[in-house]
């Protein structure tokens, strides 16, 4: 029974639910589809459709939007089930680290009773993880149900990780479409952005991490979902180390905005170091040409690790065996979001067992290694936007004792997408400078 609590589901994800149980939950039902004129909306994303754009007969429809989910359409219903309040409980926190001064100052802020909602805009390492603790301890002491959320299953995994240890005894559910074990009902829910549309006022508590990151950027729907998602009285918080002007613009009149320049560390952002390379899409992958690129690897390798970031997985796949032959004596692997075996490679980064680890965009965020190069490869490609690049470069010396981090962009041509991170970067350590 409880795990239907707060949650919004469609009439077939509920056949195998005896209806007994169903009676016994607080719920009610809505359409799934409306037709309204020449169009049709959607009660589980709220997104509009022309009728011509999704007819299934001449009396029924469906949403195309969020298809991805099973299908949503005119002759199913949504149900929308309730979730009892919890009762005041003891929690387990195993935390030994400790605030700085403006982190703890945050904190503070975030789990004070009176604002609900908040934005936490921090540079890449400075530590937004560890400034939940106090209100993620707080909401769940008071028998509150709280959630964490991510657009990327990678951040998702590793978020899990850091909160299980944290939370000793908590059970926390793990949600994403790779995700080994089918839903349960747990007080602490870690999931990707898309499984909000599952949940109905649950959380006392909700925290979208990278909210500047796609897919939750710029898409309403998930807005909406996370909007409703979160209990009416309950609190939304943001993380993004770079928010785009049009969620500042969106948020401003009701969220209150912390800002943060400064790792947790006291050290300031690697700043990029610019390589023109012409062509080279072409020269990476002669072994002639590509010598210059060795030579910075090898160099970075004598202090750190490598990761080296490419723009697609065909052409990652072709650098890699190339490398391989060039760098016989280093341990080179890669990793895309097509790799099976991805947590166990990002997992065996952790521990130090590769030298060089070659990546698509997936670990752009949220992933923390220890001693580690980085190095982007075709930055001015347009997969590589102003917000990625800053947070490709706030890989570089995120945690640990320093090593000399480095951060290189290579480039054929020098992007307005480059240009704006590197002066990004440049601001953020101008004030973080004056907070050491």
């Amino acid at each position: 029974m409880e795990n239907l609590w707060g949650r919004r589901l469609l009439t077939k994800e509920l056949e195998q639910v005896p209806k007994e149980v169903i009676k016994n939950v607080e719920s009610k039902s809505v359409p799934a589809v409306i037709k309204k004129g020449r169009s049709i909306q959607c009660n589980r994303c709220s997104k509009r459709t022309r009728i011509r754009e999704c007819r299934l007969s001449e009396s029924s429809f469906y949403c195309p939007h969020c298809l991805f989910l099973g299908r949503c359409d005119t002759s199913q219903k949504i149900y929308l089930f309730g979730q009892p309040e919890g009762s005041p409980r003891e929690v387990i926190f195993s935390w030994e680290g400790k605030l700085t001064a403006r982190q703890r100052k945050i904190a503070v802020k975030l789990a004070a009773p009176d604002k609900r909602r908040h934005l936490v805009w921090a540079v890449t390492g400075s530590g937004k993880t560890e400034m939940l603790y106090e209100s993620l301890l707080t909401a769940l002491r008071a028998g509150g149900r709280v959630a964490v959320v991510s657009p990327r299953i990678d951040v998702c995994n590793e978020l899990f990780l850091r909160f299980t240890a944290v939370f000793p005894e908590e059970q926390i559910t793990l949600l994403h479409g790779k995700a080994d074990e089918p839903y349960r009902y747990s007080t602490f829910v870690i999931c990707t952005t898309h499984q909000l549309y599952r949940f109905y006022r649950a959380f006392d508590l909700l925290v979208i991490d990278e909210v500047d990151a796609f897919p939750y950027v710029g898409d309403p729907g998930l807005s909406y979902a996370s909007d409703t998602a979160v209990k009416l009285q309950g609190k939304l918080i943001y993380l993004s180390a770079t928010p785009d002007d049009q969620t500042l613009k969106k948020i401003k009149p009701s969220f209150e905005i912390h800002r943060l320049a400064l790792r947790f560390h006291q050290r300031l952002l690697p700043e990029p170091q610019l390589v023109f390379w012409n062509n080279w899409r072409k020269n990476c992958l002669k072994p002639k040409k590509i010598r210059p690129l060795l030579k910075v690897i090898e160099r970075l390798l004598e202090e750190n690790h490598v990761l080296l970031f490419c723009p697609s997985i065909a052409l990652m796949t072709s650098l890699k065996e190339i490398l391989k032959v060039c760098l016989p004596h280093y341990r080179i692997t890669d990793v895309s979001s097509r790799d099976e075996k991805r947590t166990r490679k990002v997992q065996k980064m952790r521990t130090e067992s590769y030298d060089v680890l070659l990546s698509t965009m997936i670990l752009e965020r949220g992933v923390t290694f220890e001693r580690v190069s980085v190095i982007v490869l075709g930055a001015d490609h347009p997969s590589f936007t102003k917000s990625s690049l800053v947070q490709i470069a706030g890989r570089a010396d995120r945690k640990g004792a320093f090593t000399n981090s480095q951060v290189y962009f290579y480039y054929e041509e020098k992007t307005r997408a480059i240009q704006k991170a590197c002066r990004e970067i440049k601001d953020m350590n101008r004030e973080g400078e004056k907070l050491r």
